[in-house]
């Protein structure tokens, strides 16, 4: 028993140790360090991961088990850092775009494209690879001088579905009655509780969403291929594309090759002999790369401060929005006076309303002292716009999702669960009338009703005349194009909910220019914690951030679990997207 004991023990102090090292490699490869670019070497671009518009910290997401690999994952800052410092990089001749699917929203997807574009002007070569091309994949590689497929390869050309999935069914077969209070008659966040399909009214908003998205892809593919619109929707509908000859006949490619094939082709471009070897620098190599820029030195900052995720109550973290967290980023940055001009990027579906306003008074108050320039990622809508309405100015993309200027409440009757499937009953002994209140054993009564009608009436009328004042617009226009009603960039520029369109970089550009500022420093916020805070206070249970990895085993499906996780953890009135949206 003793020599069983002993044994035990060793084992767990080897695993300790082990876990130590595994620990000290994902914090070593994380932290930053220098890296010198040879002459004549090309930027690889690769994007197989999702990409945040700021990169969390968590040294964990590194590490691949399925792999045994590690890998950075570079945030949409520092790709585009990247793109712009290679521009004037003498060492770097090129761009290599190494595509295929691409699981990063497309809004993000277009900043990047618009980088490229800028990167071109400097007469350096873009040229694009890919086995097989998702949509997002493709649209990004059309940016390329020349873009090139694999000889069986496909193109995922066929326009853009919605599709999206209702719980009725389940809760039916569950005996759970979804309570629904709400205020907005496109407030389609409770569809899929009690409903089996889409109403016509959300069918209707979601048609000229997809409608507006697609066009906005067909123009820009047009331009860069030189094909009619009309031609294009042809190729879709017809999914021409998915035939590599029929691609390549279609001119959505320049030439159908391998992979040997392609790097004869990059030998050329550098003027290499047929045996030499392509150096290439990955993003994640390149971001560690001296940046001249850096150099300058100016006390003069620009706080870009980073809302991504979920609007929730607390601390949240670097994929989660919580109000405390960044409310105390927001006066931060108000109150140091090294601050001249404040950048809040917003990619949020909203969530609760009251952590909503508490953001919002933040915003409000830093745009009193000085310029606050909102820039919305691929989505901003309800706690997200609610969050960015009081800004200076607003920019988005043509195809981020804003909007939906309506609230809602969710309260689940389980009791006929809990008796007629589980056989559980439940009394209450209460010293007043509604001590239980609100109470998921039993169903609302019809004052409670009014209670929270009540209230969700007061909170809708509350985002009505914020957004009125931030906006400038008549209450009863915002009513109009509220009522929980989503809109794409392009509409929301029509109706006044944006000033302009315009990326993270542009927003910055703004700032620069409404502050008065020539050379600036970046101050990124909220402060990510480094490697070894992050990983204890994931072991003492202070920080839950797995969405990553999570992520990383579930694929596509992680949108079905990450839906039901946020509905879970939903408490109050809710000012949130009815939906998540992931353009492939």
């Amino acid at each position: 028993m003793f020599a069983s004991m002993l044994g035990f023990i060793i084992v767990l102090v080897v695993l300790f140790f082990i876990f130590l090292g595994i620990m000290a490699s994902l914090i070593s490869f994380a932290e930053k360090k220098s890296y010198t670019v040879e002459p004549n070497s090309v930027l690889h671009i690769t994007m197989t991961k999702e990409v945040y518009d700021r990169a969390p910290k968590d040294p964990m997401s590194l590490f691949s088990p399925a792999g045994f690999d590690m890998e950075m994952n570079p945030g949409l800052n520092e790709i585009l850092d990247n793109i712009r410092k290679a521009k004037t990089d003498n060492n770097i001749k090129g761009i290599f775009l190494d595509l295929s699917f691409m699981p990063t929203g497309l809004t993000i997807v277009r900043e990047i494209r618009q980088g490229l574009l800028d990167f071109k002007s400097s007469g350096k070569f873009v040229i694009a690879y890919g086995e097989t091309y998702s949509q997002v994949a493709y649209y990004l590689a059309t940016v390329a001088d020349k873009v090139y497929l694999h000889p069986s390869g496909i193109i995922d050309f066929r326009g853009i579905s919605a599709d999206l999935f209702f719980l009725k069914g389940t809760l039916d077969k569950l005996d759970i009655e979804m309570q629904v209070i709400r205020h907005g008659k496109f407030k389609s966040a409770i569809e899929p509780f009690v409903t089996d399909k889409m109403s016509e009214a959300n069918r209707e908003q979601m048609t000229a969403m997809i409608d507006g998205i697609w066009s906005t892809m067909l123009d820009d593919i047009a331009a860069a291929r030189n094909i009619d619109k009309t031609q294009l929707n042809q190729l879709a509908d017809n999914l021409d594309a998915y035939d590599a000859g029929k691609a390549m006949s279609a001119n959505l490619v320049d030439g159908l090759m391998y992979k040997d094939e392609l790097m004869a082709t990059l030998r050329e471009k550098l003027g290499l002999a047929e045996t030499a070897k392509v150096k290439t620098v990955t993003m994640s190599q390149y971001t560690l790369a001296p940046d001249a820029s850096d150099e300058k030195v100016s006390r003069d900052r620009i706080a870009v401060i980073y809302a991504i995720g979920q609007i929730m109550d607390g601390k949240g973290d670097d994929l989660t929005i919580g109000s405390v967290r960044l409310s105390e980023a927001i006066r931060k940055a108000r109150e140091n006076d090294k601050v001249k001009a404040i950048v809040l990027r917003v990619n949020s579906p909203g969530g609760s309303a009251l952590a909503s306003e508490v953001i919002r008074r933040e915003v409000l108050l830093a745009a009193e002292k000085k310029p606050v320039i909102v820039s919305m990622g691929d989505v901003a809508a309800s706690g997200g716009y609610w969050i960015s309405a009081s800004a200076t100015k607003i920019l988005a993309d043509p195809t981020t999702l804003t909007g939906s200027i309506g609230v809602f409440g969710l309260f689940p009757n389980m009791k006929e669960f809990f008796g007629n499937k589980l056989g559980i009953t439940f009394d209450q002994a209460n010293t007043n009338k509604y001590s239980d209140f609100p109470n998921v054993t039993r169903p609302l009564s019809d004052y409670e009703t009014i209670i929270i009608q009540r209230q969700i009436e007061t909170i809708y009328s509350d985002f009505l005349k914020l957004v009125s004042e931030g906006r400038k617009i008549e209450i009863s226009q915002v009513d109009s194009i509220g009522q929980g009603r989503v809109w794409n960039g392009i509409d929301a520029k029509r109706l006044g909910l944006i000033d302009d369109f315009g990326g993270l970089e542009d927003a910055i550009s703004m700032a620069a220019e409404m502050a008065g500022l020539t050379d600036y420093y970046l101050w990124s916020l909220p402060a990510q914690k480094d490697p070894w805070q992050q990983i204890i206070d994931q072991l003492t249970g202070e920080d839950n951030s797995t969405s990553i990895r999570i992520k990383s085993e579930l694929g596509e499906y992680y949108t079905y679990y990450q839906y039901l996780k946020e509905i879970s953890e939903s408490s109050g009135i809710q000012a949130r997207l009815p939906y998540d949206i992931q353009i492939q």
